[in-house]
Parts: C-alpha cells; sequence; structure tokens
C-alpha cells in the first residue's frame, strides 16, 4: 500500500508565499503523476497542478503564473511552490500520486490546510 504524506500547509497574509510538500512512503515504485488539488468549504474538490513523470507539467486557470509544481523522482517527493497567495485559495490541499506498486494505484494523502488571510 501507498502512503502520502503532505506537510508545509499554515496560515500567510495575502500576497505571501507558502510550499508544500508530499512524498510516497515507498521508494520503491513507480509514480507516473502527481499532483495537488483543493476542497475549499462548501465546494468540490479541483485540480490545482500535476506533473508527470517526464516533468511535464499542468495548471489550473487559477493558479497558473503563481503556482509552481516540480518534483524529485528519486525520492518520489513533489513540490508546490504558491506564491502571490489569495484569500480564494484558501483550502485543504490534497496531494495525489498514480503510479504502479505491485499493481496500479491511486493514492491521496490526508490533506494540510492552507489559509490566505487579506
Amino acid at each position: 500500500q501507498v502512503h502520502l504524506v503532505e506537510s508545509g500547509g499554515g496560515l500567510v497574509q495575502a500576497g505571501g508565499s507558502l510550499r508544500l510538500s508530499c512524498v510516497a512512503s515507498r521508494n520503491t515504485i513507480q509514480i507516473n503523476t502527481m499532483g495537488w488539488y483543493r476542497q475549499a468549504p462548501g465546494k468540490q474538490r479541483e485540480l490545482v497542478a500535476t506533473i508527470s513523470s517526464s516533468d511535464s507539467t499542468n495548471y489550473s486557470e487559477s493558479v497558473r503564473g503563481r503556482f509552481t509544481i516540480s518534483r524529485d523522482g528519486t525520492k518520489n517527493t513533489v513540490y508546490l511552490q504558491m506564491n502571490s497567495l489569495k484569500p480564494e485559495d484558501t483550502a485543504v490541499y490534497y496531494c495525489n500520486a498514480e503510479g504502479y506498486y505491485y499493481g496500479d494505484f491511486d493514492a491521496w494523502g490526508q490533506g494540510t490546510q492552507v489559509t490566505v488571510s487579506s
């Protein structure tokens, strides 16, 4: 079983920055795509950004130009650098990873709270 552990959330003022990290529990797994999603109160979970094993990235329009996703393939770790944060970025941020470990897997982290004050 693959577990994802997130860190880096917190409270920040508008215009500030935060960096989220997510590490997979096992090194001997093949991860194809890693990504970040978020869910604000009363709203559905939405895509923030994804990155493939070849470092191809995809961003939602709401964060493009402010957030940067990156990964360290040797450590099965994905990062989300969030700059110019806005109050509407407030949400629980979830890490996701898809790959293969004795079978296909699609794993989610427990979520980390990001709160941006105005």
